[in-house]
């Protein structure tokens, strides 16, 4: 039996938990088939025909049986959900680390395009270090997809028009499978892809043999670099920029309440800011009732991506950086 992959490789935190919950499911189900079945094969025994068995008076019912079978049950089905409940939880908040690397994941027919902070971008293959928390922000450009890495044991929605987040850790360097789990077109199956767990220094001298573009001369911009010059490019910092009475400040906005005008409360996460770019007029602040903000058709879900990159930098950077020329960075 050695060698047989019954089940994927455990590679993450969550993975050993979700097995022993699937490996007491299967016992479960195990035991009570049998008990089931050994009671129907005892009575076809039993009371087979032409057998001598006291046949009169059968019992109506067994008060004690019938509490038995349906207490114990219960309170083994609440067990299991509450374990199941508490990895669920845990599955989908947030890892407490400042070192989270947070990634972002667009599903399109029929491959997935992942671009990381700094601004490296992969098709179909996810490079991450081991031992850190790692957090993907999806969304699809077209229809329902899923991400699915059976070896970390996660698998979350990719849905259009909305951002899905999901956290997990790699434990195990080396290269894992990546599926669509969601029939998504004709070419579904061909969806597929890798997930290169490295060591921490393996991972920081990847990202230094993939920081230059395609021409080598300049080196590539973070996603806040490119949402900066995209932001002064569609005219967003004639309304949003410093001291400019047309829009509410952008610097600091990131994660905060926000009041509406129709006394609603939200928060000012990803998918406010999308709302807002492509629906201004779906969620406006109060005090701002008199201002009127343009759609902007024909932006990309990547671009909407960097514009909110760069409005989460500007806790921290005003501008973005002018991008290095790899001559003047290697002289």
């Amino acid at each position: 039996m050695n060698g047989i992959p019954f089940f994927p490789e455990q590679a993450s935190k969550a993975a050993h938990e979700v097995d022993l919950i699937y490996y007491l499911l299967t016992a479960l189900t195990i035991f009570f088939s049998l008990a089931v079945f050994a009671g129907v094969l005892y009575f076809v025994i039993k009371y087979r025909a032409g057998s001598k068995v006291d046949r009169h008076h059968p019992p109506s019912h067994n008060m004690k049986l019938e509490l038995a079978w349906s207490v114990i049950p219960l309170f083994m089905s609440l067990a299991v959900f509450g374990w199941s409940a508490k990895l669920f939880v845990e599955m989908q908040k947030p890892i407490p680390s400042r070192d989270a690397l947070e990634v972002i994941v667009i599903g399109k027919q029929w491959m997935w395009h992942l671009q990381h902070p700094t601004g490296q971008r992969e098709n179909n293959t996810l490079h991450i270090p081991v031992g850190r928390p790692v957090k993907l922000t999806m969304i699809s450009q077209d229809v329902l997809h899923s991400f699915y890495i059976p070896a970390f044991r996660i698998k979350m929605d990719v849905i259009p028009g909305r951002y899905t987040t999901m956290w997990f850790e790699a434990t195990k360097t080396g290269t894992y499978h990546l599926f669509c789990a969601e029939f998504c077109g004709t070419k579904h199956a061909e969806m597929i892809g890798s997930v290169v767990v490295l060591t921490p220094e393996e991972y920081e001298q990847w990202l230094k043999d993939n920081q230059w573009g395609m021409q080598s001369q300049q080196r590539i911009e973070t996603m806040a670099e490119q949402g900066a010059k995209l932001f002064t490019r569609l005219g967003c910092n004639g309304c949003h920029a410093p001291g400019s009475e047309g829009g509410p400040p952008l610097a600091g906005m990131y994660g905060t309440q926000r009041a509406l005008t129709d006394g609603r409360f939200v928060t000012a996460d990803d998918n406010y800011i999308r709302d807002s770019i492509l629906e201004p007029q779906k969620m406006v602040l109060s005090g701002y009732e008199d201002k009127f903000m343009p759609t902007s058709p024909g932006i990309e879900e990547q671009q909407i991506l960097q514009l909110i990159a760069y409005i989460r930098s500007l806790k921290e950077m005003p501008a973005a950086a002018a991008p290095i020329n790899r001559n003047e960075a290697e002289g």
